[in-house]
Order: C-alpha cells, then structure tokens, then sequence
C-alpha cells in the first residue's frame, strides 16, 4: 500500500501542469524580425499573419496632376503566402529581415491601366485648312494630345504591391502629336474679287502680291467657288472656244494679239483660266468671257510663283 501511494506521488508530480489544466508557454516570432517591412518580433503566429494580411491588401493608391484615388490590392494582384512567410519568421534568428512572397496578376494589372488609360486620353487636333474667313485664307492651329505610358505605369503598380510599398503612384502621361501641324496644311493660295476685279496671292497666311484683273461681263460671268489650277502654259495657242460669242473665229497662234498673252494658267472650271491680255484698258473691269485677265507682266510673274493643284478661291466682293 505505502509503495502504490508513493508510485501515485511520483505521476502526478509529473503530469501535474497537465491535470491541472496550465498552458504551454506560447512560440513567438524572434525579436526584431520584419517580413517585407514589416514589424513582427514577439507576435504569436495567428497575430503575425493577420498584422501581414492587413498591411498588404492596403489599398493602392494613385495619383495624376491634382486628382487622387485608391483601388483594392485584391483587384490587382493574386495575393500573398502570409503563412508560410510567419512560419519561416518563426524559425528565424533575431534581426532577420524576409520578404513576402506575393502572386502577382499582371493581367489584371494591365487590365486597370487600360481603363486608367481610357479615362484620361486626349486626342491630338490635326491643323486644318479652313477656308476664307473674313475673305482671307483661314487655319486652325494643331494640338497635342496627351496618353497615359501605360507599360511605364504596369511597372509602377507591379513593384509597388511586390514590395508591399503603398505610396501613392504618379500616372506618367506623354504628349501624342498630330499627324499634321500647321506647316503642313498652310500653303499659297489665290483669292479673286469678281466685283472688285482684284488678285491677291497668299503665303500661306501673309498676302503676298495683289493684281488688277478683269473679270467676266453679266453675260460671261467669271464662276465663284473654289478651283484648282490644271494646266499651265507659254506662250498658249488660243483656240475659239465652244459659244456664240467665239463662232467662225479661228485658232491664234503665239505672239502678238494673241487674246491670252504670253501665259496660261487653266482651272478646274472648264474654260476659265489667268492669263495675260494685250487689251490693257479692260484691266479694272467686269470685260472677259469669262477668264481672268491680267497685264502681261504680271501674268508672268504670277505663272513663275504658282503652279498645278494650287487653290484658286473666287468670290463676290
């Protein structure tokens, strides 16, 4: 009997924490020890991993000019191995510095930054020719347009949740440029008063040389509108043309009294065309058939500074 109560003695000295229902002392992370920044030293493992958790899926957060936002990190990445990262902290020496292994969705990514590139694009303007305003040759000046670099901003964002950073992501923009600036739609040009029987040639905006002419009578009246000139000649052959005002009249060869001068310049209205005249006196006046009639010398100076496909805009002033 005394040696089955000293046995009983002997257990329950051993299994006495047990019975009585004391815990185990809890396993702690090491001191100073950070996972990807993170401080975790002296946390239980349920505690770590939490701490973990809340610290990634922090927003992330951008910011473009004086526009800021934020979007869940659950949206763009595939999470983040917070266990395996709180077991190796606790298997590690004091002072360890780990790193979080995160599943990057770079398709998810790129997804975002496609609908961040929607949002704040800007087309480009292309300059144009406008016509005549107030008379004169008109453009509209091209403009930039602006997009967001989008492998530029992927990169961005793919480093920030990888490195657990949430600092806000500047959106880089670059400048789109038009496909015509205004150097390439302004050209010379020709505008003519019927009325007033006047030429005026332009560079590009600056009038450069203004003529007399003499535009069509009431009944041949020189066409409004805009024209091209299609054919340009020296010393032209003039030859009668298709109406009563011309009939039994026949072909004249260059030289003088030749009705168009020494110069030719045809448009796109059929049978109208810039030429020189040797009836001086009808300069001024509405007295062709149509055609617009110059001196000589200035015919020629004008055949040299113009040439095929320019406009010829005329018009009632």
């Amino acid at each position: 009997m005394k040696i089955h109560l000293a046995l009983f003695a002997v257990i329950a000295a051993v299994l006495g924490p047990a019975v009585s229902g004391a815990a185990l002392p809890p396993t702690l992370v090491p001191d100073d020890v950070r996972v990807s920044g993170v401080e975790v030293s002296g946390m239980r493992p349920d505690l770590a991993q939490q701490r973990l958790y809340d610290r990634f899926y922090r927003p992330v957060r951008f910011q473009y000019r004086d526009q800021q936002w934020e979007i869940s990190t659950a949206l763009l990445s595939g999470g983040a191995s917070f266990r395996m990262a709180v077991e190796r902290a606790l298997s590690s020496t004091p002072g360890s510095r780990l790193q979080l292994k995160v599943v990057m969705d770079r398709t998810s990514i790129e997804r975002y930054v496609d609908r961040v590139g929607r949002q704040f694009y800007i087309a480009p303007v292309n300059a144009t020719d406008g016509g005549l305003r107030n008379l004169r040759p008109y453009y509209t000046r091209a403009r930039y347009g602006l997009r967001v670099q989008k492998n530029v901003l992927v990169d961005r964002i793919y480093h920030n949740i990888a490195i657990g950073r949430r600092v806000p992501i500047e959106v880089p923009t670059e400048p789109v440029a038009p496909k015509k600036l205004l150097k390439d739609v302004v050209k010379n040009q020709i505008v003519i008063y019927r009325l007033s029987n006047k030429l005026y040639l332009y560079n590009g905006r600056r009038l450069w040389r203004q003529f007399g002419v003499a535009t069509g009578q009431s009944a041949y009246p020189t066409p409004t509108g805009t024209f091209q000139i299609v054919d340009m000649q020296r010393y032209p052959w003039w030859y009668p043309p298709a109406s009563p005002w011309a009939r039994g009249a026949k072909p004249i060869p260059p030289g003088p009294g030749n009705p168009l001068g020494t110069r030719w310049m045809g448009l796109t209205a059929p049978g109208v065309g810039m030429h020189g005249t040797p009836d001086d006196a009808s300069i001024g006046y509405s007295e062709s058939h149509g055609c617009i009639r110059m001196h000589i010398p200035d015919a020629e100076w004008l055949f040299d500074h113009v040439k095929i496909g320019m406009n010829v805009t005329i018009v009632d002033a």
